[in-house]
């Protein structure tokens, strides 16, 4: 009787550098199941992400990779990003189901990582020889919309986005992946408005803040000197609190049959728009 065919995947044996790992007790397993689950940082300060492209941004992004995972069905991803990574970085090789419940998507890539999180702070931002626009997100819950507006801040060239509270966790994997690596490069900090809003101030920023209805017309803002935009919930808009202490709020005409744009959008017309004038008036 002939043998079955062999497959590519019994056939081909995985790189001698891939660690199998079985059980869900390996404590880098651990790490990586508690980052995605909590969508925060680990102890050491490892974010964790996941998908072939967004560990291929964080590659040229120059981060720092602590361990990188791969499914058994993965092998072919493996063999494409091994020679890319450091010869001190760990690398496991999962069984599928193992890997599956490590990860959120719903449609598992096979590949995952623990990558050291390059930390800023406002300090830095506001050191910078050249200042430039700053986004400020107030309040912002849907992670797709926080990836957004990431990607549109480095695509127009925002110095930094500060996160203040209640604002969705820059390190959810829906974050990160809306981003599309941008997260890795763009100073991003997270802290309370009551604590930046002196230094944003002492640094002679202006603070704008976005309405869905009132304020000036976004065509007819002159964004002169360093300045802030904030953008609020989607829902909610701008706190109140906030409203009180800005210099001017910005409206974006649209439709009256639409009630408001969504956040992500309405803070990517404003980067571009502010964009312009920065580069007609260099």
């Amino acid at each position: 009787m002939d043998k079955a065919p062999t497959t590519d995947r019994a056939r081909k044996a995985p790189p001698s550098r891939l660690r199998r790992v079985e059980g869900k007790h390996n404590p880098l397993v651990k790490e990586l199941r508690q980052a995605f689950s909590r969508a925060d940082l680990t102890p050491d300060g490892d974010c964790a992400i996941e998908g072939l492209r967004i560990l291929e941004e964080a590659i040229r992004s120059g981060l720092r990779f602590t361990a990188v995972f791969f499914a058994e069905s993965a092998l072919a991803k493996a063999e494409r990003l091994l020679p890319q990574l450091g010869a001190n970085v760990e690398t496991l090789l999962l069984p599928d189901q193992l890997f599956a419940g490590l990860v959120p998507s719903d449609s598992p890539q096979g590949v995952a990582a623990l990558v050291r999180w390059k930390a800023s702070s406002i300090t830095e931002i506001l050191a910078h020889p050249r200042p430039g626009l700053l986004l400020a997100i107030a309040g912002l819950q849907d992670p797709g919309n926080l990836g957004t507006i990431i990607r549109s801040a480095e695509a127009f060239e925002a110095a930094g986005i500060i996160l203040g509270d209640g604002t969705v966790s820059p390190f959810n994997s829906k974050v990160i992946r809306g981003s599309s690596g941008s997260i890795f490069r763009l100073p991003l900090v997270r802290t309370k408005f009551a604590e930046a809003i002196p230094q944003l101030r002492d640094h002679g920023y202006r603070l704008l803040a976005t309405s869905s209805h009132k304020g000036t017309p976004l065509q007819d803002v002159s964004f002169p000197g360093p300045s802030v935009v904030i953008i609020g919930a989607e829902a909610s808009g701008v706190p109140r609190d906030l409203l009180s202490q800005i210099d001017e709020t910005i409206t974006i005409p649209h439709s009256p049959k639409v009630e408001s744009l969504n956040a992500g959008v309405a803070a990517s017309i404003v980067l571009y728009e502010a964009a312009k004038v920065r580069e007609f008036k260099s």
